[in-house]
């Protein structure tokens, strides 16, 4: 059913990886699809490093790369993973990735919705509305759940 798995991953915040990149591989797994990751350097952040130094910007891109091919090289289970590293705006390099590497899921966390959050829009609600392909949306566990 599914050939091509997109996992988004913000290195910074590990829970946006722990527990959607477990069902990713067990999707992969299931379905014996290729799984990739992505991670998105945030374009305004990029941009205050490209300001000051193009060798800084290109640092901070490296050890973004670095960072997550150390996380690809940790998956067990579904064959060599595919990384990639973007800069840009959040959701929208998340869906660009997606459509260049032609992925037909992309499986992403998504914490309890607060107040920010309608105010704002999150990035995975943004993913989940402009996705051309299927979303799943792993969410944290509900406090005290019967």
């Amino acid at each position: 059913m599914y050939r091509s798995i997109l996992v988004p991953v913000d290195l910074d915040q590990p829970s946006s990886w722990e527990k959607a990149l477990p069902t990713a591989v067990a999707l992969c797994k299931s379905f014996s699809a290729k799984l990739s990751l992505a991670s998105v350097v945030p374009e305004r952040t990029a941009m205050l490093e490209a300001q000051w130094s193009p060798l800084a910007f290109r640092g901070m891109m490296e050890a973004a790369r670095a960072k997550l091919g150390s996380l690809a090289a940790t998956v067990e289970g579904a064959g060599e993973v595919a990384h990639h590293v973007e800069c840009g705006g959040i959701y929208a390099t998340i869906l660009s990735i997606g459509e260049l590497i032609g992925a037909d899921l992309i499986v992403l966390s998504s914490h309890r919705p607060a107040m920010r959050d309608y105010l704002l829009g999150a990035n995975a609600s943004r993913v989940v509305r402009h996705a051309k392909c299927s979303v799943f949306v792993v969410r944290d566990a509900v406090p005290n759940a019967a």
